[in-house]
């Protein structure tokens, strides 16, 4: 899937009409990381710079100046590194295949930049980007070294973090189809893992299921580094060694999306080794579905983003108050934080071309309000520590997140994860299936 030439230009028209005249934009893509020694990862493009430009190799140069006219500068055609390392697309490529108005080889790019920037007022760039700065830098420092001849160095230097932000929080048609299908895929792909799962087997075998559905239906690659967390290794948020045996009795906690087209999709479901809830698990369950289903009612056009957080954290508290594992008024509990304990981040976050996408969640101090074409998660949670002498043993080592994709529309939030169980009776249908 694909989005259209067409597209990347009216982003970049639409770029340049939100910066001061007389402004150029630039735009580094990365190089290539080495793995050990001589090899090296499959190449990821910046997610600021694919939106953009949408061209895909390494090393190269985005200018975009005017009224949206873009120069590429890229790696050059060469029949010799070509034969080692694949196609390059090279500056004639650049311009039939990506919508540039002029392209040049990477050795050009100090000769390219010093006529782009000479005379311009503003150089927007990502102030993130620190190989970028300094050749930035050296580009405005030899600029007003000529300045005897006629030159004019840059005068301001913009941030473009905060602009291309707030264009990629809003998606477009095109965005939406390719993150559903990457979203369908990676219900697939947690539906293999139900199926697949058995005491005894090891965590990155179950882990082979989900990356084997990705790659077939077209996913090269996760969005992230999967996590398949059995027992008390849930509650470990971050967990991706995937690597112990799964026993009898365990949940299964995996956080697993499909990139598709550089776009994400981020789904965590907590199911029964077994294929059967305990009581304890099932008990926990219930709170954090409950806790789900509250925040989801919040995820409407004009209601804040933070909505959605606080009516997880009210019934997630109100649950472990029911269930002994805190004790007290359920107001000075959610007040005092007592609920960290076991639920220690956020609701849900921004995605698109990166998992924990950019955008601002507050506007001048205040929780933004949502909007059409805003894409985030929803992932309410607990954890309770193995080591937690605190609650009765029966709650120790559970681990549950559930987490879905949901488009924010004006006829109230779509789920672009639908079809995956998440209910404990539909899950235990699931999985009964299964055997």
């Amino acid at each position: 899937m694909k989005i259209e030439t067409q597209t990347y230009q009216a982003r970049r028209e639409r770029l340049m009409q939100s910066l001061p005249e007389n402004s150029v934009v630039v735009l580094r893509t990365g190089e290539l990381a080495t793995r050990n020694n001589d090899c090296e990862y499959e190449f990821r493009p910046h997610s600021s710079f694919f939106y953009l430009t949408g061209f895909p190799e390494p090393s190269a140069y985005a200018i975009i100046s005017g009224r949206g006219e873009m120069t590429l500068v890229t790696l050059p055609k060469d029949p010799e590194r070509e034969q080692w390392d694949g196609f390059r697309f090279g500056s004639e490529g650049a311009i039939a295949n990506f919508g540039a108005s002029d392209a040049a080889p990477l050795e050009e790019l100090d000769k390219v930049a010093f006529s782009a920037l000479d005379g311009v007022q503003h150089v927007v760039y990502l102030f993130n980007d620190d190989v970028l700065r300094e050749k930035i830098a050296s580009w405005r420092d030899a600029i007003a070294a000529r300045v005897r001849v006629g030159a004019v160095a840059p005068a301001s230097f913009i941030d473009l973090a905060p602009q291309v932000a707030e264009m990629r929080l809003h998606k477009d048609a095109e965005e939406i189809a390719i993150m559903e299908a990457a979203a369908q895929i990676s219900v697939e792909a947690h539906k293999q893992a139900m199926r697949s799962v058995r005491p005894g087997m090891n965590e990155y075998q179950l882990e082979a299921e989900l990356n084997y559905v990705f790659m077939k239906s077209g996913a090269r690659q996760p969005a992230y580094n999967n996590i398949v967390a059995s027992g008390s290794n849930a509650c470990v948020l971050h967990y991706i060694k995937n690597d112990e045996e799964i026993d009898e009795g365990d949940l299964i906690l995996i956080d697993a999306g499909a990139e598709l087209g550089c776009y994400a999709a981020d789904i965590t479901r907590t199911f029964p080794a077994t294929g059967k809830f305990s009581e304890p698990q099932a008990a926990l369950y219930q709170v954090v579905l409950d806790a789900y289903h509250a925040g989801m009612k919040e995820l409407n056009v004009g209601t804040p983003y933070e909505a959605c957080h606080n009516a997880a954290v009210r019934t997630l508290t109100q649950g472990l108050v029911a269930h002994g594992l805190l004790t007290g008024d359920v107001d000075l509990l959610i007040e005092s934080k007592a609920y960290r304990d076991f639920y220690m981040h956020n609701t849900g976050h921004w995605l698109g071309l990166d998992v924990h996408d950019c955008g601002a969640y507050k506007i001048a101090g205040e929780s933004r309000l949502l909007e059409e074409g805003m894409v985030l998660t929803i992932e309410p949670g607990l954890y309770v520590s193995a080591d937690n002498e605190s609650v009765d043993a029966k709650w120790r080592g559970i681990g549950i997140r559930i987490e879905d994709d949901v488009l924010i529309r004006a006829d109230g939030p779509y789920v672009l994860t639908h079809g995956l169980p998440k209910e404990i009776a539909d899950i235990e249908a699931f999985m009964a299936e299964s055997r």
